[in-house]
């Protein structure tokens, strides 16, 4: 597992004692205090002074990550930033199968309320279930030629509904990416399951 592409690290870099905390160029650092909580104050790149042993430091990931839906995907670990593929069933009775891609960051000025609310653990609470919830929504609301003739706007219907959720926590939804779409056919067999979009690169 890359825990370098996880949204939070766990390593914080204290010198002197523990005196100062230097934060690295896309990433801000949130203080937990031990007589007032998680401070307002969210620390942006570079070198801040804090209390050694009553407060400690938690460094978060704010640049641009991509949460990957794909097959094979490794959940080994709950915080790996993907899931496998979403299945869902259309207006029209089909059973589809989505791969893609969202595209996601922290909000910089929210990185407190984040840990405050949720905790460390907010793939596995918030990223990955809300994902897979909302899609499935959106799938039930259309038809299968509509998810193949209106690809952009199933996109952009998707961010929407991510959004409306992860915004209330503190994450923002950059973008959603759809590159795969299998019909499944026969959910007793996978004899008869055909793709039926995929991104360029892919076709």
């Amino acid at each position: 597992m890359d825990f370098d592409k996880l949204v939070v690290s766990f390593l914080v870099d204290e010198f002197v004692g523990g005196f100062f905390v230097s934060v690295p160029p896309g990433h801000v650092a949130c203080i937990h205090d031990l007589g007032r909580g998680v401070l307002k104050t969210v620390w942006k790149p570079g070198l801040h002074l804090k209390i050694p042993f009553w407060q400690r430091a938690k460094l978060f990931n704010a640049q641009l990550l991509e949460y990957l839906i794909r097959h094979d995907f490794d959940l080994t670990h709950a915080e790996a930033l993907g899931d496998e593929p979403i299945t869902g069933k259309t207006t029209d009775g089909k059973n589809i199968q989505i791969e893609g891609s969202i595209l996601l960051k922290i909000d910089k000025t929210r990185a407190n309320e984040l840990w405050e609310n949720i905790g460390d653990n907010f793939v596995s609470k918030i990223v990955r279930p809300v994902s897979r919830s909302r899609i499935r929504s959106v799938l039930s609301e259309i038809s299968l030629p509509q998810l193949s003739s209106y690809r952009t706007q199933f996109e952009d219907k998707i961010k929407k509904e991510l959004s409306e959720v992860y915004s209330k926590t503190g994450i923002i939804c950059e973008k959603f990416l759809l590159s795969e779409v299998k019909d499944l056919g026969s959910l007793k067999t996978t004899a008869d399951d055909k793709v039926v979009l995929a991104s360029k690169s892919d076709s």
